[in-house]
């Protein structure tokens, strides 16, 4: 027999007969009247807002798969990353460096400063075994060249000289530290010799009616300016000057490559050789390019496989950029005096024409 309670403090009655019979009809979140729980009736819609779910799921395929492309894609290019950098740790290179132009003080490999940083790079580099020194130059300042020579003497390495179309002077001094030269045949060689230029000016200043006034501390401080026949003292003086300076060419050229260093005075005429003939008189070793001196000096340094490495300075260092100023203001001061000279030149012959 159904009862009625108060539930509460609402003070409505609640007839449990009647939720027994809302229970019976399927609504959801109720009771039976029995107290087994009644699962609520499924609904269906055609509300596009419950399809949105499995559209969001769907949508996203194309994001996935194009991130594991590109997952893929990283993947593989890590190797060509990595694989480099750690081969070159076991692999034997044969290091090029190369020294052209005029033998000086402008920072480039052709300088002493340039020569040993590029050396001290090789010597630092466990890949690099041995260098390669390819030299087309003819010569240039006794001193930069005696600086450079001593460089490549103390370097422990292997060092191996491929000549290119000219290896002469300060040049070949700095070759003849290496442990083997090679020229073409077509190589001018040697021209083993110190020189120094000094000026007269004198008679064409008098010709142009200029007059030049030297106020110097000693009376021969001003020999080498070019505005007087030098003294016959004078004259003495330098070519002394130049057999001392020449002494020590030769017998860096005799230490370098084991000659005794009166052979090498027979052979300083200042003139170069070609290279055929500076391979019999032992100027040079053997005949052959860079090709040839690259695989002498993997020999020398008992690598059976190998690879070139060319050694480079920075480019954008300062040094760098100081030399290429002083070069282009060394070209246009040598234009312009060469102008001058032919202007002068010029007028004297249309002088002596009137």
């Amino acid at each position: 027999m159904p009862s009625a309670v108060s539930a509460g403090n609402c003070g409505t009655p609640i007839d449990f007969a009647a939720l027994g019979a809302t229970a019976a009809s399927g609504s959801a979140g109720s009771t039976a009247a029995s107290g087994a729980p009644v699962p609520p009736a499924p609904s269906v819609t055609n509300d596009s807002s419950a399809q949105t779910p499995s559209k969001k799921k769907k949508s996203r395929k194309p994001l996935v798969i194009s991130l594991v492309i590109v997952a893929i894609l990283v993947l593989c290019a890590i190797p060509s990353l990595i694989l480099p950098a750690t081969a070159n740790i076991s692999a034997n290179n044969i290091g090029i460096i190369t020294i052209n132009g005029t033998i000086g003080y402008d920072g480039s490999a052709s300088s002493p400063e340039g020569l040993k940083k590029l050396l001290d790079q090789a010597q630092d580099d466990p890949t690099v075994q041995a260098v390669v020194l390819r030299v087309d130059s003819g010569g240039g300042s006794a001193t930069a060249g005696e600086e450079m020579a001593h460089y490549v003497k103390e370097f422990k390495k292997p060092v191996v000289v491929s000549s290119g179309s000219m290896n002469a002077s300060a040049a070949y001094e700095i070759s003849a530290q290496a442990q083997k030269i090679y020229v073409n045949k077509t190589t001018a060689i040697g021209g083993i010799g110190t020189v120094m230029q000094v000026h007269d000016l004198s008679r064409l200043l008098d010709k142009l009616g200029i007059s030049v006034e030297n106020i110097a501390s000693a009376e021969s401080k001003d020999s080498s300016y070019g505005t007087r026949p030098l003294t016959d003292a004078e004259r003495t003086y330098y070519r002394n000057l130049i057999n001392e300076l020449n002494d020590t060419f030769l017998q860096n050229v005799a230490d370098g490559r084991h000659l005794p260093l009166e052979k090498v005075r027979s052979l300083a005429t200042g003139m170069p050789f070609a290279g055929t003939t500076a391979v019999k008189n032992g100027i040079a070793d053997e005949l052959g390019g860079l090709s040839e001196a690259t695989s002498a000096a993997a020999a020398l340094a008992n690598c059976s496989t190998y690879t070139t490495k060319k050694l480079e300075l920075d480019n954008s260092s300062l040094f760098s950029l100081k030399s290429l100023l002083k070069n282009e203001v060394k070209r246009a001061v040598n234009s312009t005096v060469n102008e001058v000279f032919r202007s002068v030149k010029e007028s004297l012959n249309a002088t002596e024409i009137k």
